[in-house]
């Protein structure tokens, strides 16, 4: 889980969030404390703390003073809006600008899209054909 290229605070936090948008972690439902977090991973529990305020901060877990952090109602639908839009950000805009550099309209690029592979030639079946 974790990796060297990005914050482990961070790691944290995703990895919650992970839990809370495939349903691991359901809504109201506690979340494993920083201590068990800091255990599982070996990690100092500050880090751990870190990642788990930065949700509490978002709006997606809440404090119950004295039992622990709990996700918060909505929070589901909070990250999936979020990660949408970072979605299409991070590939659809970059995917769009590629296609329009070569000549692929919106309506080749649906196609592309949604083609399920089969009946695709390999690249070797292609080079053979240039070939002949």
């Amino acid at each position: 889980m974790i990796d060297n290229g990005k914050p482990i605070f961070l790691q944290i936090a995703e990895l919650i969030e992970n839990e809370i948008v495939d349903g691991s972690l359901a809504e109201e439902s506690q979340v494993p404390s920083t201590n068990e977090f800091a255990a599982f991973h070996r990690i100092n529990p500050a880090t751990a703390a870190k990642g788990v305020n930065l949700l509490v901060d978002d709006g997606i877990l809440y404090k119950r003073r004295g039992i622990g952090m709990f996700v918060a109602s909505g929070a589901r639908e909070s990250l999936m809006v979020r990660r949408r839009e970072e979605f299409y950000q991070q590939f659809v805009q970059p995917l769009r600008a590629e296609a329009r550099k070569l000549g692929i309209d919106n309506r080749q690029l649906a196609e592309m899209i949604t083609r399920d592979g089969t009946g695709l030639e390999q690249p070797q079946e292609t080079a053979e054909r240039a070939t002949n």
